[in-house]
């Protein structure tokens, strides 16, 4: 089924020239997290992974604040529900709750084209945990960052804490995470958690589309490619991510992209290349 802005309340979806752009739609909310928002993100990156038109994806966001994170009068009402059960089975319940959400959140990180996140504002708590599963991040000069969890006393849980430490030095990732405080778009390009700082939200995301259209002209198939092979040598040795690129080049090779990707720069032109398969 084609999914339409008519299927989410939380996110804003279209598609257009290789590029899908997602969208928090809910400025007046902070952009907040709320029972809604987990499985729309698991909906439209089924959607998008099953688009083979899709070559790259824009997260973004409106308002002031590219988000506030969980909608935390949600999440109490969750846990309270949960307070007169049996306490192991209450615990099992809540363990399997956690689990969803982080999936809503895996679906970026695993998903088969690059991510790139355009940052506005305050980008807190789940915010981080969702920017962090992107592979590009482009902030507005007001961003910045907050692992806000500490502040509410609570351990991060939805990947920022599996997943930073590979964007960031431990030192300066525990302190923030020890702290709860701001990151700021200027100190978050120093340590290269954001790729480029751009004057506005405006340029922010005019940096991405450029970004993204620069990306969508390679080879959808190398692309994908790519992605799967710094995923795989981010979880695995040196040695088992060589291996995996060997096998992933053995069957990958075979069609006709490296052809015409040399024969456009021979002839110093623009190759084109086609979608992936459905």
């Amino acid at each position: 089924m084609e999914l339409t802005p008519a299927h989410f309340t939380t996110l804003d979806f279209a598609v257009s020239d290789g590029i899908a752009r997602v969208t928090l739609n809910r400025p007046q909310q902070l952009n907040t997290m709320n029972k809604d928002f987990w499985p729309e993100m698991v909906r439209v990156f089924a959607a998008i992974d099953h688009d083979p038109a899709v070559r790259c994806v824009i997260i973004a966001s409106t308002g002031k604040h590219f988000t506030a994170g969980l909608d935390l009068g949600w999440a109490g009402q969750t846990t309270l529900a949960q307070g007169s059960q049996d306490l192991g089975r209450a615990r099992e319940s809540f363990r399997r709750h956690v689990k969803e959400l982080q999936e809503s959140f895996n679906v970026i990180d695993n998903c088969r084209v690059p991510v790139i996140a355009v940052v506005q504002g305050g980008c807190i708590g789940g915010g981080v945990d969702m920017v962090t599963a992107c592979d590009i991040r482009i902030a507005a000069a007001d961003a910045f960052f907050t692992i806000q969890e500490i502040n509410i006393a609570i351990v991060a849980d939805v990947g920022t804490l599996q997943r930073a430490p590979h964007l960031l030095p431990q030192g300066l990732l525990r302190e923030l995470a020890y702290t709860g405080r701001r990151f700021p778009a200027v100190e978050a390009l120093q340590y290269g958690f954001v790729n480029r700082v751009a004057a506005d939200h405006a340029a922010a995301l005019a940096a991405a589309e450029t970004m993204a259209a620069e990306i969508a002209a390679k080879s959808p198939l190398a692309i994908t490619g790519i992605k799967a092979v710094l995923n795989h040598g981010r979880d695995h040795s040196i040695a088992d991510g060589l291996e995996y690129v060997a096998v992933w080049n053995a069957g990958m090779l075979q069609g006709g992209d490296v052809g015409e990707a040399v024969k456009a720069q021979m002839a110093r032109e623009t190759a084109s290349f086609g979608d992936l398969l459905a």
